[in-house]
């Protein structure tokens, strides 16, 4: 079965990892730069910012405001662990931001922080043995009618599962770890 959404989250953690041929609708697909393991060099993330703009693709920076103004990247992705109020100027900068939460608490703290979107987890039970609880599909829904913001979820989706999403109040989902997985599995299913 094929999932319908008008935007899909998806997070990277280095530029090589991607590959661009996968993504066959233009316009709907964003990608979430979140490297916190290794050290990349400039001209590699500037060529995978090139690649991003030739595929209609979106990209954003996680937490690093250097590194967004370098590359122009299309937005700022906000971790739900950073908690600096001064980000919310970006957006009138011309970037769009965007964040994520995990409760009532963080989506508050986005709101001021100026984010459009909150990236919100966990929507499925994952595999992490440090994560423990998830929403389900009726909190989640009832969580995002309450917020005045678009809630985007992420956390447990994969092929499995990815049925569910069409009915989850959200024109969008984020994906992390089956996009490491199986990418071409998960977005062949995506239009």
């Amino acid at each position: 079965m094929l999932v319908f959404k008008k935007k899909y989250y998806l997070f990277v953690e280095n530029t090589r990892e991607f590959n661009f041929n996968l993504i066959k609708i233009r316009k709907k697909f964003n990608i979430i730069y979140r490297n916190q393991a290794t050290t990349e060099k400039i001209e590699d993330i500037k060529n995978f910012r090139n690649d991003c703009k030739k595929s209609s693709v979106n990209f954003y920076i996680a937490n690093n405001i250097k590194l967004l103004s370098k590359i122009k990247a299309d937005g700022l992705y906000i971790s739900a662990n950073n908690n600096n109020l001064l980000l919310n100027g970006y957006s009138q900068k011309g970037f769009k931001i965007i964040g994520a939460a995990h409760n009532q608490k963080e989506i508050d703290l986005k709101l001021k922080q100026g984010c459009e979107e909150i990236i919100f987890s966990r929507l499925f039970e994952t595999q992490y043995p440090f994560k423990k609880g998830h929403l389900g599909i009726q909190k989640f829904n009832i969580i995002s009618l309450r917020t005045r913001v678009e809630l985007v979820p992420l956390g447990g989706i994969n092929e499995k599962n990815l049925n569910k999403m069409n009915t989850v109040m959200s024109g969008s989902f984020a994906c992390l770890s089956a996009i490491k997985k199986k990418p071409a599995k998960i977005i062949n299913r995506l239009f």
